[in-house]
């Protein structure tokens, strides 16, 4: 499995502080084809590689609770205009409730048997009556309408407030998986900064887009995975920016979602999740558009193209790229 990480998804992340960084990542993902003599500093690669595994659990963290806060935002939002169009409801029945109240005053004003005997028009007189009694009758309905209404209105409030409360809380957790996912990639920034020319060349080096493998003779199983690995092919050299899903950057979970968009199907949008949108079988019989999954706690994704390549979005600083599938551990691999 070689020693490949990538870390950090970052979305608010500073461009050049994220290339940067991502440069360091690369250098320790080929520090297995560097003699030991010429990798001084290695107490500080590893730090660095932790930084960016830390990073990128973050990121997936984020991502989770950017989603959650996104889905409270419309729930929220459908809420407050389900509760306008009540109240508007409400309205227009207490003004109904109104006029029947007051044309029951005015027509029932005197005792019915001595409004019978006073009245011109007898039968004229009971018409009237027989619509008033009709009235009294919707009225009552209408009231219990109203009540029930006004029941339901308060129940929705309630339901907004703890919506809005959830949101809250929501948005905060955002801010902190994104202090979070800045505060170690900004670590790692400085220890590039404290390495030697040499040492940021060959991670620079190590930063770049690989080469395209040898994929002659690989045919997806079907088209929906031909769909999403043309896809994600065609994402190839666009930049890492954590907590993005496209099209003009991604962070790894991102590019697998855009990617399978493009094949009709939706993806949940972290690696944890990912990793169980479909059937799971073992990396000896992955085909491709197969997602692989990295590390035990799920934090990387890749897409698998075939020939033992994926396709995946590094970190920081290294664009979407090819890489071998044995990159780093593999956790599991799903067939969405």
């Amino acid at each position: 499995m070689g020693f490949h990480r990538r870390l950090a998804p970052s979305s608010g992340f500073n461009r050049g502080a994220g290339t940067a960084l991502g440069v360091l990542s690369a250098a320790v993902a080929v520090l297995g084809a560097v003699p030991a003599h010429a990798a001084p500093h290695t107490d500080t690669k590893a730090e660095v590689d932790r930084l960016y595994e830390e990073a990128e659990k973050a990121t997936e963290a984020f991502d989770k609770a950017d989603e959650t806060a996104s889905s409270l935002r419309r729930q929220v939002s459908d809420a407050q205009d389900h509760i306008a169009r009540q109240q508007q409801r409400i309205n227009s029945m207490r003004q109904s409730l109104g006029s029947l109240a007051g044309a029951q005053y005015r027509a029932g004003g005197i005792d019915p048997t001595i409004a019978l005997l006073f009245s011109d028009d007898p039968a004229d007189y009971l018409d009237k009556a027989s619509v008033l009694d009709r009235i009294t009758a919707h009225q009552a309905d209408e009231l219990h309408d109203l009540q029930s209404a006004m029941r339901e209105l308060a129940q929705e409030r309630a339901e907004a407030t703890g919506k809005l409360a959830e949101l809250e809380q929501s948005r905060r957790a955002v801010e902190t998986h994104k202090r979070t996912v800045e505060e170690k990639l900004a670590k790692a920034r400085r220890l590039l900064n404290s390495m030697a020319f040499a040492e940021r060349a060959a991670y620079d080096r190590a930063s770049r887009s690989g080469d395209v493998p040898d994929l002659t003779g690989v045919v997806p199983p079907d088209a929906r995975a031909a769909a999403a690995i043309a896809a994600a092919r065609s994402a190839l050299g666009k930049p890492y920016v954590w907590g993005a899903t496209g099209p003009s950057g991604f962070d790894c979970s991102g590019l697998m979602q855009w990617s399978y968009a493009h094949a009709g199907v939706h993806l949940p949008r972290t690696s944890q999740e990912q990793r169980y949108a479909g059937h799971q079988v073992p990396l000896s019989q992955a085909q491709p558009g197969d997602l692989v999954v990295y590390r035990s706690d799920a934090s990387h994704v890749a897409m698998y193209v075939g020939n033992g390549q994926v396709i995946h979005a590094p970190y920081p600083g290294a664009p979407v790229r090819y890489d071998p599938v044995g990159m780093m551990p593999v956790s599991s691999v799903t067939r969405p």
